[in-house]
């Protein structure tokens, strides 16, 4: 089933070559040889939405992928590409039933393989599911419920693995609640009523600290030693109150994260230090931006992508100096037009999810319709 996208790609300035169309004199071969290497697609026999790559230094190019599809039954799988044959190739044994369309799904956030082969998925609740050592089968380990006085809780949004402390999970809910697990208890760690509308993301910026987004439009910061406060670093101002549904913390830089407005075509790029103003808003997507990636191996580079079929790479080095010199450069970038991305890549349809690679950073991934898509950047 795999195969090279037929995509287009695009440079804005000299950047390492994504998909090239030159091949060194011998042929269609070497063509071929050189395209596939840089592009590999898969074709999943349903619509593609959560997706996820394996953090394990044992596991290269293993991605996680959960359907789209209305009503209970849909599906989850773990897909791998084969280095030799340039195939990304599903396993029967490693496809399961997943009620209702999986929102996200991660793989642990253990590179060293210390733990347990653990993935998760939030949907209806949040599961814990293990694959075996042999890769023969996954299995679910836990199905935790937030929702202390009824069996049944609002639809998980969303959720982030805190890599700083692998036993717990942030999950954020349409019930306003973002709640903190210890998985390993299987245990409620803290909930809080974080928002006054629906929560839509959270992200972990350390080990005690995590960010949310919301129905009503603020991305607040919390810290989980003094529970009864909340930091707003921003609130959507045109027009006030629009929902931000998509929050990234940069891990290589925690002074700075990223947010998606609603059916917006931008990006707002924000300073912790500095609440309330965005230190720069990328303006080059032509439709509703779906999903933001930090590099994760670099402070300065995010990769966006949306509804107009574009994943943009973004380099945001001049962000790294005092507040002051921050505010001249991206002023000055905002006089002549706007930052332009460094990379752009057009797919086959609509772009609904994007993962950055944290184990091999050379790679991104991308989803639309049916099709997961991994690119070498």
């Amino acid at each position: 089933m795999g195969a090279r996208g037929d995509a287009e790609v695009r440079e804005r300035r000299p950047t390492p070559d994504l998909g090239s169309s030159e091949g060194d004199g011998d042929g269609d071969e070497d063509l071929q040889k050189q395209q596939r290497s840089e592009i590999y697609t898969y074709d999943a026999p349903w619509h593609i939405y959560a997706m996820n790559w394996s953090v394990r230094r044992d596991k290269r190019y293993r991605l996680a992928i959960g359907s789209l599809l209305e009503g209970y039954g849909n599906r989850m799988e773990i897909v791998q590409l084969d280095e030799a044959s340039g195939e990304i190739r599903s396993d029967p044994a490693l496809c399961i039933e997943h009620p209702f369309p999986p929102t996200k799904t991660m793989f642990v956030p253990d590179r060293e393989c210390l733990r347990p082969d653990l993935l998760a998925t939030s949907a209806d609740f949040l599961r814990i599911w293990r694959v075996a050592d042999d890769s023969s089968r996954i299995e679910l380990r836990s199905l935790l419920n937030g929702n202390r006085n009824s069996e049944f809780c609002g639809p998980l949004t969303s959720f982030d693995w805190n890599e700083a402390e692998p036993r717990r999970i942030g999950t954020s809910s349409i019930d306003t609640t973002c709640t903190v697990w210890d998985i390993d208890r299987e245990a409620v760690d803290t909930q809080l009523i974080a928002h006054d509308k629906e929560v839509y993301d959270i992200a972990w910026g350390g080990v005690g600290v995590f960010a949310s987004v919301s129905a009503d439009g603020s991305v607040r910061v919390f810290d989980l030693r003094d529970k009864e406060h909340s930091t707003i670093i921003y609130e959507s101002a045109d027009p006030p109150g629009t929902p931000l549904v998509r929050l990234g913390w940069n891990k290589q830089d925690p002074r700075y994260m990223a947010t998606i407005i609603m059916d917006s075509a931008k990006v707002v790029v924000l300073d912790i230090r500095f609440p309330t103003f965005p230190v720069v808003e990328l303006h080059r997507h032509q439709a509703s931006v779906n999903a933001i990636a930090w590099a994760p191996h670099s402070s300065c580079h995010i990769c966006t992508a949306g509804d107009d079929s574009q994943a943009l790479i973004w380099d945001l080095s001049s962000m790294g100096g005092d507040h002051g010199n921050v505010q001249k450069s991206m002023a000055a970038a905002s006089a002549e037009g706007g930052l332009d991305p460094i990379l752009a890549y057009t797919a086959g349809a609509e772009i609904e999810q994007l993962q950055w690679s944290s184990s091999q950073p050379d790679w991104v991934a991308i989803a639309y319709s049916t099709k997961l898509q991994i690119l070498r950047v």
